[in-house]
């Protein structure tokens, strides 16, 4: 693990801790100002605070532990993602737990402070690119990465929804599960226009054609495939044309892997075969 602080994560640490001072010594109503209120009314005259409450806190135990979540899982975070796709990722996660918040304001209509949206956010990706690492909670109690975030969102569920009672009161639940939406979200945008998508989809289109988009029928692929000739393949290759045919079949084609539908393309372009004995 690398614990120095990246810029991104260095400077959201110093604006939230920046933001606290100035709300508890200095500027009492700040808070008030930044909080977000999941109502329409406060909305249109407060729009800004979609995104200045990530920056709020309601004391120093609330800022303490946002702070030490970001600083563990944020700089790996952002080493792997870039500093723009870090921050954007952070931003819209916050905006998110805004948004569901406002959205499931008649189960919890209260003001929300703190950057646990954006939070959940940054773990939620982190679980993403190492979902085995082991987080100890507390210190001592090894959990993966990805069965914390799983655990987490069924407890902001069930918290927000009020069936865990008391346990949680006072905690920004749909916050917390915005967050994750948004960084889910975020992330598929990404991995849709990477250039390994990109790829994929030419290579979808150059083996299926407007089958690959839904525009045409499996039966008509899987009887031009079946009509790739097997004269003068490896028996391994007919034995894997029969399989991925047969898979297609049963489970359509839209099922096929990017590597069984590499290998049929490839079977396809292969032609037929001269099958005529050569001149003696």
């Amino acid at each position: 693990m690398n614990w120095s602080l990246t810029p991104w994560v260095k400077r959201l640490i110093v604006a939230n801790v920046v933001v606290f001072v100035a709300s508890q010594y200095f500027i009492p109503v700040l808070n008030n100002l930044l909080a977000f209120y999941p109502h329409w009314a406060y909305i249109r005259v407060m729009p800004w605070t979609f995104v200045t409450y990530m920056f709020a806190h309601a004391s120093w135990s609330h800022l303490l532990f946002n702070m030490i979540a970001l600083w563990f899982f944020g700089p790996r975070v952002e080493d792997q993602m870039g500093g723009r796709q870090f921050i954007t990722m952070y931003m819209i996660a916050g905006l998110f737990g805004a948004l569901l918040s406002l959205a499931l304001s008649s189960v919890a209509p209260y003001p929300i402070v703190g950057a646990s949206g954006s939070i959940m956010g940054v773990t939620l990706v982190y679980a993403t690119f190492w979902p085995r690492d082991k987080i100890y909670i507390w210190g001592a109690l090894p959990v993966e990465a990805r069965w914390m975030v799983i655990g987490y969102t069924a407890y902001s569920i069930f918290g927000g929804f009020g069936a865990l009672g008391s346990i949680g009161g006072g905690t920004a639940h749909f916050a917390h599960l915005g967050g994750f939406v948004g960084a889910f979200l975020y992330m598929r945008w990404i991995d849709f226009r990477s250039p390994r998508r990109a790829y994929q989809r030419k290579l979808e289109t150059a083996t299926y054609g407007k089958r690959a988009w839904g525009l045409s029928g499996d039966s008509e692929e899987i009887a031009r495939w079946e009509q790739i000739p097997r004269a003068g393949l490896h028996p391994m290759n007919v034995e894997e044309l029969d399989r991925v045919i047969t898979k297609a079949k049963k489970e359509g084609v839209r099922r096929l892997t990017s590597d069984e539908r590499a290998f049929l393309h490839r079977m396809a372009l292969r032609g037929p075969v001269d099958t005529t004995p050569p001149i003696q």
